[in-house]
């Protein structure tokens, strides 16, 4: 892309925020980002709230065999991710949380 974008290149995922805050404000707040980048795109960030990731998949509609899982940081970090098209905008959900590792009993592996 050459030059730079204006506002209104990137009107189409605010307008489509605008949208969700108004259907889905009883929902967690997620971090919002929109960027210049890949301007159809509205991202949706949870950290350390999974909970908050599966009520805005829920409600968007995204099959839970939709979600990508990986981990990242030497496997400390796990990333959900799902897109979804609402109101002409890809919205992009991503949640990231600490991995769980569960305790060794009795001390050995």
């Amino acid at each position: 892309m050459s030059g730079t974008l204006t506002l209104d290149e990137v009107a189409v995922p605010l307008r489509a925020l605008r949208l969700l805050a108004v259907d889905f404000g009883h929902l967690p707040a997620p971090s919002v980002h929109v960027t210049t980048i890949y301007p159809g795109r509205l991202e949706l960030s949870f950290y350390d709230d999974l909970s908050g990731f599966e009520m805005w998949r829920e409600a968007l509609g995204v099959a839970a065999d939709a979600v990508a899982y990986r981990e990242q940081t030497d496997g400390r970090t796990g990333v959900l991710s799902a897109s979804v098209d609402h109101a002409g905008a890809t919205v992009h959900l991503v949640a990231y949380a600490d991995v769980v590792t569960p305790a060794l009993v009795g001390g050995a592996a």
